[in-house]
C-alpha cells in the first residue's frame, strides 16, 4: 500500500523542494534528508549529465550526501547543484574536513532546451538561483506534473513531468521514488491512454485505465523524439529512497534494481540518447531483519514505485503556451 501522501516524502526524514520558471519552461527539484544519508547511483542511459557522481560508488570514501538535485537545462542546469551546495554551506551542513564543511550534493540534469521556453539567458544561466529557491521551498508535501525539474519535460508523444510514489512494505519499511520524466520514448502503450506502468498502478493514481485491450498493433514500434527533435533531447532522472538501514553497496544494488521500474514504464528505455539515472538513498531508521531476502523485496518495491511515479508525472502534467507536445490530460482526459 502507498504511504499517506503517496510521495517520496513518506520515507521518514526526507523533504522535497521545487522551483519553476514558467517562461524558461524549466526548473529544479531538491531532495533533502534531515540527516546526511547513505547514497549511491546507477546510470544506464548513454547520455547522462551529472555532478558529484563518482564519489557515490561503494569503494569511494565519502559515504553520505546532504542533498540530491534534479534539474532541467542540460549542462547549464548543473549550476542548480552549486546553488543548493552554497545555501547548505551557509546553514552549516557538509562533510567535515578540519574546520571546513563541504556539502555533498550529487546532481543530474535533463535536456529541455528545445521545449518552447525562453532560454536567452546570456552568460548567466538561472539554475543556481533555481537550486537555492528549491531548497528554500522544501516540504513534506509537493505537487506533481509540470513543476521543478519536470516543468518543461517531454516524451516522444506527450508532455513529461515530475512524478512521485511510495509504498509501505509488510515489515514496516517505506520505499519512495521521485522522477523527472523527459524520455526519448513513450510512457503510453502506443498512442493509447494506457500506461506501460499499468500493472503496478495502485487504485486510480494515474487514471485507472489498466492495460490496453486489445493491444495496439503499434505498441512496440520504436517512436522517439528523433522523429521531431535532434538527438540528445532526453533523459529520465530519478531517486529512490528508503528508511531501511543500508550500506553504500546495498544502496548501489537498490539503484540498479530500481531501473527495472524505468524500463517497465518507458519504451524504449536506456538508449544511447537517454541519460537514464537513478539515485538511491537510505535515511537509516529501520534495520532489515532478513538480509538478502529483504533486499529483494526492497528492490522490487523501488522498481514498482519508480514505474508508478513515471506514469503519475505524465498524468499530472499541465499545458503551457508553446508546448511541442500535448499533455495526457489534453489528449485523453476529457
Amino acid at each position: 500500500m502507498p504511504g499517506p501522501r503517496n510521495l517520496i516524502t513518506d520515507v521518514p526524514g526526507l523533504k522535497v523542494g521545487n522551483a519553476s520558471d514558467q517562461e524558461l519552461k524549466s526548473g529544479a527539484t531538491v531532495l533533502v534528508p534531515d540527516e546526511p544519508a547513505v547514497a549511491s547511483v546507477a546510470i544506464h542511459g548513454g547520455a547522462p549529465g551529472t555532478r558529484e557522481i563518482a564519489l557515490l560508488e561503494p569503494e569511494q570514501t565519502v559515504e553520505k550526501i546532504d542533498a540530491i538535485v534534479l534539474a532541467g537545462g542540460s549542462a547549464f542546469g548543473l549550476d542548480a547543484g552549486a546553488g543548493v551546495q552554497g545555501r547548505l554551506a551557509d546553514l552549516g551542513y557538509g562533510f567535515e574536513v578540519g574546520p571546513v564543511r563541504v556539502p555533498i550534493v550529487p546532481t543530474a540534469i535533463l535536456f529541455d532546451l528545445l521545449n518552447g521556453g525562453d532560454k536567452s539567458w546570456g552568460q548567466a544561466a538561472p539554475y543556481r538561483d533555481l537550486g537555492r529557491s528549491a531548497l528554500d521551498a522544501i516540504s513534506d508535501d509537493f505537487v506533481l506534473g509540470s513543476v521543478g525539474a519536470g516543468t518543461g519535460a517531454t516524451t516522444a508523444n506527450l508532455k513529461g513531468g515530475l512524478g512521485s510514489a511510495s509504498q509501505v512494505l509488510d515489515n514496516g519499511v517505506t520505499v519512495g521514488a521521485i522522477v523527472a520524466v523527459n524520455a526519448l520514448g513513450r510512457a503510453t502503450i502506443g498512442d493509447s491512454p494506457h500506461f506501460w506502468a499499468a500493472p503496478f498502478e495502485i487504485g486510480d493514481e494515474f487514471g485507472g485505465h489498466g492495460m490496453a485491450h486489445p493491444f495496439p498493433l503499434d505498441a512496440v514500434d520504436v517512436r522517439t523524439k528523433l522523429d521531431a527533435l535532434k538527438a540528445g533531447a532526453n533523459t529520465t532522472i530519478a531517486a529512490v529512497a528508503t528508511d531501511a538501514v543500508l550500506t553504500k553497496s546495498e544502496a548501489k544494488r537498490l539503484s540498479v534494481m530500481a531501473h527495472d521500474g524505468l524500463a517497465r514504464a518507458l519504451w524504449p528505455a536506456h538508449t544511447p540518447l537517454d541519460g537514464d539515472l537513478v539515485f538511491a538513498l537510505s535515511t537509516g531508521q529501520k534495520k532489515l531483519e532478513s538480509g538478502l531476502e529483504d533486499m529483494v523485496r526492497l528492490g522490487a518495491a523501488a522498481a514498482s514505485c519508480l514505474a508508478r511515479a513515471i506514469a503519475r508525472g505524465i498524468y499530472n502534467a499541465t499545458p503551457a503556451v508553446g508546448d511541442p507536445v500535448p499533455t495526457w490530460q489534453e489528449k485523453f482526459g476529457a
